[in-house]
């Protein structure tokens, strides 16, 4: 199994494939610009660490400290550490050392005891670009107070993919898109030009786990059918979409629909088990 995207909403998909999947690798988005991520990236030159963070600690063996210690973020009487989470040093620091971001992450997997890998959708950083009725915007943080956006692309446009990532999703038998900001998240990992063809060339059941909720801003007035419709125009065709429509209409989506409860508690997250459970189901 595949996941495809960044930020919580990835690692909430990951969460429930440790439920049910035999190998697991997650592609991850490299274009984050704010926060710790963006200040490593601007001062080392490195793919921002923050998804990837993310989605390490859940893959995590059960239980870890060392996990809870990379989820750590300094306060502000950190001095110049204030901000940063101890994994997005950790993951800089080892990158520094072995000179290569995929051996970075492959070490920390093996420190964290890690069921699953973790993989950069682009070697490089890449900055995001959007398309809307305000014009071009630039920059992940900016793209997501943006709304009405009609396309996204990268700076540079050929950002080449981690053969590890193209070999993944090629080799899969189930690729999960999402949940998580579908510009900023999802379509910044998909539109990575070696990314978007091997999704297209892949014979795995590709899903896409919508929002629970319109974000605001990026996909605000979005219904489910909407989220579908974007991906199909930047060239991401989905098999199926796997929808809680409590909070969001369902719309007509060009695509089988599976309308199931996936909500946590609270309804602001999705329940690992109750994902689990449904995307389980539409392996194969």
């Amino acid at each position: 199994m595949v996941a495809l995207g960044g930020g919580h909403g990835q690692a909430a998909t990951l969460r429930a494939a440790r439920r049910y999947a035999g190998s697991i690798t997650a592609v991850v988005s490299v274009a984050d610009d704010g926060g710790s991520s963006g200040r490593l990236r601007r001062q080392l030159g490195i793919v921002p660490p923050g998804d990837l963070r993310t989605c390490l600690v859940a893959l995590a063996a059960e239980g870890s400290a060392l996990a809870a210690a990379f989820e750590h973020r300094f306060d502000a009487d950190g001095g110049e550490l204030a901000g940063h989470a101890l994994g997005n040093l950790v993951l800089a620091g080892l990158v520094g050392a072995l000179g290569s971001v995929q051996g970075a992450l492959d070490e920390a997997g093996r420190l964290l005891g890690s069921c699953g890998r973790v993989v950069p959708a682009a070697a490089e950083p890449v900055v995001l670009k959007a398309q809307s009725e305000q014009g071009e915007i630039a920059g992940q943080t900016a793209v997501m107070r943006t709304a009405r956006i009609s396309r996204v692309s990268l700076v540079p446009e050929d950002a080449a993919a981690p053969a590890e990532a193209v070999d993944a999703l090629l080799g899969a038998d189930q690729i999960v898109l999402g949940p998580g900001s579908l510009y900023t998240s999802v379509l910044a990992a998909a539109v990575v030009p070696e990314v978007c063809a091997a999704l297209g060339a892949s014979r795995a059941r590709k899903v896409y786990v919508a929002n629970l909720r319109p974000q605001q801003a990026e996909t605000d007035g979005y219904d489910v059918a909407a989220h579908v419709d974007a991906l199909a125009a930047h060239g991401i065709g989905v098999d199926v979409v796997l929808a809680d429509t409590a909070c969001i209409e369902l719309g007509r989506p060009a695509v089988p629909a599976v309308v199931a409860p996936l909500a946590a508690p609270g309804g602001h997250a999705h329940d690992p088990v109750r994902l689990a459970e449904a995307l389980a189901g539409l392996v194969g």
